[in-house]
């Protein structure tokens, strides 16, 4: 699975970790992520994201 980085914050989602602050379990690949995700850094919208290289 393709990690992910906010261009607002450069905060990076990685579906290995996932997000389980914010109820995102480990393997939830970026494209699963609810519509209404944000950034857990600044808050910064999924549309935010691209894929790393």
């Amino acid at each position: 699975m393709r990690r992910y980085a906010c261009t607002v914050c450069s905060y990076g989602y990685d579906p290995a970790l996932g997000d389980p602050e914010n109820g995102i379990p480990r393997g939830t690949a970026f494209e699963d992520l609810p519509e209404d995700w944000r950034c857990p850094w600044c808050g910064a919208k999924k549309s935010e994201f691209v894929p790393e290289e």
